[in-house]
């Protein structure tokens, strides 16, 4: 995965917006194989997905990306199909482990696919978890052109093809805007349990959680806990918090979002990829990206968040 990583940041001819979405694929490669052989991605050999086809056909999507001027990218949920496949590990199932935790991790939705063709491989899931802002149906936009690609098998009972539609999107509207804050208080968690809680409303797909110290009744000191929801999620994440937090009720309401536009880039700090987002005055590091490089370089985090930030004009942004 080094290797890979070191080639594409050394392809002087790859304009940076490609370069860099092809990088961020590569590493979401890299983060699920090293997560399920237990390694570090820099340290993964990536086999099939590896090969020089693989590598032309991440950097073929986003160099047409670039070339179409696609600033975002929606995806439909992902057809999984069920048997086995034979790989360089051996004989593994559908859908193969790493593309299993790339679709868990980022809670991708599917949807079953009556074959035993791979129809979910890990380079095209990495492409999508890695490039695709959202999931699901299309989003309102004018359309301006259409395309088509066809795979080699030729099943009998479907065509294999996938379909994707350019446009522009609509600008959003009050409805698009709405979530759901849902709460509850609890007086009787511990700081561990409220932290786990956290971690598992963000993981489920939360747009924000968060805890609040207050005081209840009898004096005594206590955390409201509330997330922020899509409204498709709100079930999903009140039961989440309910069989996390063990309290017998939540609270919920209506409110409306007013997100600040923003970018995402990669900058190169001391040969170590950080992500980057970047709004109006404002360029925020992704901190994890940042703790891990710090590790790998011996420096304070704080050292690495402030040469990333300082770095990031040299690298375009995004969509």
């Amino acid at each position: 995965m080094r290797t890979i990583i070191e080639l594409l940041h050394g392809a002087d001819r790859l304009a940076a917006p490609v370069r860099d979405r092809a990088v961020a694929v590569f590493r979401e490669l890299g983060r699920a194989e090293g997560a399920v052989h237990g390694i570090d991605p820099y340290d993964v050999e990536l086999h099939e997905v590896g090969a020089v086809d693989a590598i032309v056909d991440v950097v073929g999507v986003c160099a047409a990306l670039d070339s179409l001027g696609v600033d975002t990218v929606h995806a439909s949920a992902i057809g999984v199909g069920h048997g086995i496949a034979s790989t360089a590990h051996g004989t593994i199932p559908h859908p193969a482990p790493a593309v299993a935790r790339m679709l868990a991790d980022r809670r991708v939705p599917v949807r079953p696919v009556e074959t035993s063709l791979e129809t979910a491989t890990p380079t095209g899931v990495a492409l999508m978890v890695a490039l695709a802002a959202s999931f699901g149906a299309a989003p309102t936009m004018t359309v301006t052109a259409t395309g088509m690609g066809a795979g080699t098998a030729d099943p009998s009972d479907r065509p294999n093809v996938v379909g994707v539609l350019v446009g522009h999107g609509a600008a959003a509207t009050a409805g698009d805007r709405l979530a759901h804050q849902i709460e509850t208080n609890v007086d009787d968690v511990t700081g561990e349990v409220l932290a786990d809680t956290i971690t598992a409303l963000l993981d489920a797909g939360a747009l924000d959680a968060w805890v609040t110290p207050i005081v209840m009744k009898k004096g005594r000191p206590a955390h409201t806990v509330s997330v922020l929801a899509r409204g498709g999620e709100h079930d999903l994440l009140r039961d989440v918090l309910v069989a996390h937090t063990g309290t017998l009720g939540t609270r919920s309401r209506v409110v409306e979002r007013h997100p600040v536009a923003y970018e995402t880039g990669v900058v190169t700090v001391d040969g170590h990829d950080v992500s980057v987002k970047r709004a109006a005055g404002r360029t925020k590091v992704e901190f994890d990206d940042a703790a891990a490089a710090a590790g790998h370089l011996g420096l304070p985090v704080r050292t690495v968040l402030r040469l990333a930030e300082s770095c990031e004009e040299s690298t375009p942004p995004t969509g």
